[in-house]
């Protein structure tokens, strides 16, 4: 009986143990995925993703946000394309997304 406990207590332990590296390894990730402020109350150069809406297979339409502007692409298996982009809050007082002079898109 005595064996018993001791593989028991032991068991518990390694368990305790397997659950505390978790959580530390789980925060790390954590505080390096979210994207920091500077000191100047400026976000930093991290890529965020927005949202994704598939429209086939393996194509889909997807929303980033880098420095503050949003960048709407268009994601194939053959490549990238940009289809809009819209400037950050500071630079741009209308919702509509830039668009190049001939008619197209802006790229990046």
């Amino acid at each position: 009986m005595e064996s018993f406990a001791l593989s028991f207590a032991s068991m518990l332990l390694a368990l305790g143990v397997v659950i505390a590296i978790a959580w530390f390894a789980l925060r790390l990730l954590r505080d390096r995925m979210q994207p920091r402020v500077k000191a100047d109350g400026g976000v930093d150069d991290a890529l965020r993703f927005v949202r994704a809406l598939p429209v086939g297979a393996k194509e889909r339409v997807v929303i980033v946000e880098h420095r503050g502007a949003r960048w709407m692409l268009g994601v194939t298996a053959g490549g990238i394309n940009t289809i809009a982009q819209w400037p950050a809050a500071s630079e741009a007082s209308s919702s509509q997304p830039v668009r190049n002079p001939e008619g197209g898109v802006p790229s990046l």
